[in-house]
């Protein structure tokens, strides 16, 4: 299945998704040859992992540069169609940690993510929207983990209880606490 159809066949669970998830599609259909690259200064796709313990009691984050905050992984799509397998990258590559698995296969969530402008590599990079599709990811706890020089300046896993005291990051708190909440229902 294409990431169009996986997107389209993700069954909302709130009235917010099921906006978020109408938009993202309009967007895929009236720029389907750039959605998928960030040259669409508008709005592109991204893909982000929300790592959880295999207890469910710990989430790996990476306190990233630009917005100075503890935040899950994911990154720009860069023409890759699998969202998956691109969520899977950014959570190695941020975070240095082997064995990242996926909980499941299929979409988790979708939600739009404004981008405010800001400095990256010494260029400007205009404010604009990230399309985002997460999946729900697990690790072991055990093993190094190295932060994405250029990008986070440390890597860690936090514990779920006071999670959100630790990203402080208003606007993420309804999407952390529904991947939370959608991931131990997988973990059992």
């Amino acid at each position: 299945m294409s990431y169009v159809e996986d997107i389209a066949a993700y069954l909302p669970q709130s009235e917010a998704e099921a906006a978020e998830k109408e938009i993202i599609l309009d967007y895929i259909r009236r720029y389907p040859d750039t959605i998928l690259l960030r040259e669409n200064r508008a709005a592109h796709m991204t893909a982000s992992g929300f790592i959880l313990s295999a207890d469910g009691k710990w989430v790996l984050m990476a306190h990233h540069n630009i917005y100075r905050v503890w935040a899950w992984t994911g990154g720009h799509a860069d023409g890759e169609g699998d969202l998956l397998k691109v969520a899977l990258k950014e959570a190695e590559e941020e975070t240095g940690a082997r064995g990242i698995r996926p909980l499941s296969a299929a979409i988790a969530s979708v939600e739009i993510l404004p981008v405010w402008g800001h400095v990256k590599r010494g260029e400007y990079v205009p404010s604009h929207l990230h399309l985002n599709v997460s999946y729900l990811l697990t690790a072991d706890r055990e093993g190094p983990l190295k932060p994405r020089e250029g990008e986070n300046t440390a890597v860690d896993w936090l514990p779920v209880e006071g999670l959100l005291e630790k990203t402080n990051e208003w606007q993420m708190d309804p999407i952390y606490t529904k991947l939370l909440e959608r991931g131990r229902k997988l973990l059992g």
